[in-house]
């Protein structure tokens, strides 16, 4: 399989960093979902999704997020997106997922303003 996603997960301000490099659909979801799951089955609670070098996510990578976003959510955490690229980001604008993830310019917005959305 070619064009997997490269992950790449960093603890910064007590948050979970994760960095998304390529694309996420159907047949790369699974690698972000075991990211994220991990996180979660680790009880952390604040996940930063880096997508400044996401180049396409599809429905399925929208699932993974949106599972993951009802998990966090059950114990109080906070998931965010940070730096969308302009196609990624006007994927989530037409798919609605704006109303439902805090977005933000960069990883360093995110931290900063983290759990108090």
């Amino acid at each position: 399989m070619e064009n997997l996603p490269d992950i790449d997960i960093r603890m910064a301000s007590g948050c979970a960093v994760v960095s998304v490099k390529g694309r996420i659909d159907a047949s790369s979801c699974c690698g972000l979902e075991s990211a994220l799951s991990g996180l979660v089955g680790q009880g952390e609670k604040s996940i930063v999704v880096d997508m400044s070098s996401l180049e396409y996510i599809s429905s399925s990578g929208l699932r993974v997020l949106l599972a993951t976003y009802k998990q966090v959510k059950k114990t109080d955490g906070h998931l965010s997106i940070a730096g969308p690229t302009p196609f990624v980001r006007e994927i989530f604008e037409i798919s609605g997922f704006l109303r439902i993830f805090p977005a933000y310019e960069s990883v360093e917005d995110a931290l900063n303003r983290q759990g108090r959305a």
